[in-house]
Formats: C-alpha cells, sequence, structure tokens
C-alpha cells in the first residue's frame, strides 16, 4: 500500500468519527485554501504484539523511516515520529505509546487480557493501525477504573487503533498567515479550543506552534453489570501546526515534547 493509499483509508476512518474534522476543511476549503496534512497521531500499547514497530510497519513499507524519539514523564508515555524517505510532501506520523509498567497491577493485567484476546489475524502489522477497536464491547466499569490512571488509556479502551489525529499544515494555507489567525477563524465558527497549557502550545523560538480543537463526542454503548448504558465519550480531533524556519532557513520538522503533552489533553474528558 502506498503512503497516499494509507492515509486516503486513515482520513476516511477518521472523518467517520471526527465529523469536525470534515467540517473544518470544508470550511477553509471554501475560502480558498488546499488543505495539506502536516502529520497524524496513532496511540498504542507498549506490548511487543502492538506496540510503535508494529503500528510503524505499513509506513516504513510506503518509504518511511525514524526521525525522533521523545519521552512523556508525568503521562508515562514513549513515542517516535517518521517522516517520508524521499516525498518531502508527504505527512509526517507520530506514533506514541503507553508504558504499561509503570501502572497498577489491575491496569497492566486489563491490557495483557484484552491483547491476549486478539487473534493472529487482528495483530497483522500491516493492517492493524486501521482496525479500530478489535476487543470485546466494552464494560464502564473497566473504562472507569483505567480512567482513574490514565485518560489515555481508557481512550485507547473505547477507540482502539486508529488515527488519533490528523493535522493541518497551515504554513501552507493561502489565506492565513498565522495560527492565531485560524484558531480566531474556528472560534467564530463555534469550535472549542483546547486551552491546556494555553491556546497555543510553542513558540517561534522552538520552531513550532500547534493548536487543536477539542476531541468530537461520540455514544459509545457500555457493558453495565447485565445491562447497556449509553455515554458519550472522545473520539478524535483536528490538530493546526505552524513551522518557523531554523537558523539553516530550513523549516522544523520535528515535535516538542512540551507541546504535544497538552495537545494529547484534547482528548481528555474533563476538558
Amino acid at each position: 500500500m502506498t503512503a497516499v493509499q494509507i492515509f486516503d483509508k486513515l482520513w476516511k476512518e477518521y472523518t467517520e468519527r471526527t465529523p469536525s474534522a470534515q467540517k473544518i476543511k470544508n470550511l477553509l476549503t471554501e475560502k480558498g485554501n488546499t488543505v495539506y496534512n502536516d502529520h497524524i497521531a496513532i496511540r498504542t500499547f507498549d506490548d511487543e504484539r502492538v506496540n510503535i514497530e508494529v503500528l510503524a510497519a505499513p509506513f516504513l513499507e510506503a518509504g518511511y523511516q525514524e526521525c525522533g524519539d521523545y519521552i512523556f514523564e508525568a503521562k508515562k508515555l514513549y513515542a517516535k515520529h517518521y517522516e517520508h524517505t524521499t516525498d518531502k510532501n508527504a505527512p509526517r506520523v507520530f506514533i506514541s505509546q503507553l508504558k504499561i509498567k509503570e501502572f497498577s497491577a489491575e491496569l497492566q493485567a486489563t491490557v495483557k487480557r484484552l491483547i491476549d484476546g486478539l487473534s493472529e489475524e487482528d495483530l497483522n502489522p500491516a493492517e492493524l493501525v486501521f482496525k479500530g477497536r478489535l476487543w470485546e464491547q466494552p464494560s464502564l466499569e473497566v473504562y472507569e477504573k483505567l480512567q482513574a490512571e490514565t485518560e489515555y488509556a481508557a481512550w485507547l479502551y473505547v477507540n482502539g487503533f486508529c488515527s488519533n489525529h490528523f493535522t493541518v499544515d497551515v504554513n501552507k494555507l493561502d489565506t492565513f498567515k498565522s495560527l492565531e489567525e485560524v484558531n480566531e477563524f474556528l472560534k467564530e465558527k463555534g469550535f472549542k479550543m483546547n486551552t491546556s497549557g494555553g491556546e497555543i502550545k510553542g513558540t517561534p523560538a522552538v520552531f513550532l506552534e500547534q493548536s487543536s480543537i477539542l476531541a468530537d463526542r461520540i455514544p459509545v454503548v457500555f457493558k453495565q453489570n447485565k445491562t447497556e448504558v449509553t455515554k458519550e465519550i472522545t473520539s478524535c480531533y483536528y490538530e493546526f501546526a505552524f513551522r518557523h524556519a531554523m537558523e539553516n532557513g530550513k523549516l522544523y520538522s520535528g515535535f516538542i515534547a512540551g507541546s504535544a503533552d497538552k495537545i494529547f489533553e484534547s482528548t481528555d474528558m474533563k476538558l
């Protein structure tokens, strides 16, 4: 599968659970812009059957290479980002994983049980990133226990393997000159921004500025004792990135851990 095919497939699935993203892309297009994707992000656990290396497989096959890694101490996450070796306009790929051994024995057992229940076909690296939630109907009790320890694990439990977000490349928009202009436009259209750590994360001094809307919410039917209950749970969100030129004149291509830490919170239920 080519990079274009991968991203087309991911976008289709992503916009089904994130209708706000398609609405925003349409609004930007109507203002005379061609919308380019700066990067996508994917979440997973550090279990060797579903870890970063497994989810990176289709991208490596399509011509990507590893370009940087990041540690998030407070959220107990590790991440890597990938870039295409020849196509400099291809979106970057950011994959993070939860360091499950740093959590309670109960959380570790829950994650192991979920992954143990997957078939060899489910775990096929070439397809895993497109599969969404592969385990059983979620339990509200399990969801709430995971959420008490980490929003990240609770989100993964409900949403599974997918693009957590796509990102508008603000540098390539024709009718906006800054991230501030994009944010004001979005707020005028009624979208709520992630303000954790400030509406804009990062500064020109670190060569990358990022913002995001809060994640859409989707109804999820949970098991609860012997009945079912429906709750609205965060799905995915749309991000916006503006990259600044470094001393050598090239646009910065990596990520800033401190900014990404706050962007992660776009899916937090409390926001």
